[in-house]
C-alpha cells in the first residue's frame, strides 16, 4: 500500500470526503476555514451560486496585518469577526467546513468564538 507522502495530501484527501457531504447556501452558508503556519482564514460560501459572502483572516483584522496571527487568540478574533459579518447579512446558521483539519486548536478556538459571536452550527 502506497504510503501518504505530506501531511498537506493527507489534509487535502481529507478534505475533498468531507466536501462531499457538505454543501452551503444562501441561506445557510458554507463556513470555510484554512490555516497556514503563520495565518488563519475565514471564508463564509454559497456554494449554490459559487459565491464568497463574507471573508476574514488575521491579515486584514483592524485593518492591518497582526505580529503573530498563528495562535489561538488571533483564531478567536477572525472566528468573531466572521460571526459579525454573518449577522450584519442576517444569516443566524452555517455548515462548519473545518477543511480536513483536526478539530483542535485554531480550528476550535475559531469555531467556538463563533459560536459565543451568536453563530449556529
Amino acid at each position: 500500500m502506497a504510503r501518504v507522502k505530506s501531511k498537506n495530501l493527507r489534509r487535502k484527501r481529507v478534505h475533498r470526503r468531507i466536501r462531499h457531504r457538505l454543501a452551503g447556501s444562501a441561506a445557510r452558508p458554507r463556513l470555510c476555514v484554512f490555516r497556514s503556519l503563520k495565518h488563519v482564514y475565514a471564508q463564509l460560501i454559497d456554494d449554490s451560486q459559487g459565491r464568497t459572502l463574507g471573508f476574514s483572516s488575521t491579515l486584514k483584522l483592524d485593518g492591518k496585518r497582526l505580529a503573530n496571527g498563528g495562535n489561538v487568540a488571533a483564531a478567536k478574533r477572525v472566528g468573531k469577526e466572521i460571526a459579525t459579518q454573518a449577522k450584519a447579512q442576517g444569516i443566524e446558521s452555517v455548515v462548519f467546513d473545518r477543511g480536513g483539519y483536526i478539530y483542535h486548536g485554531r480550528v476550535k478556538a475559531l469555531a467556538e468564538a463563533a459560536r459565543e459571536a451568536g453563530l449556529k452550527f
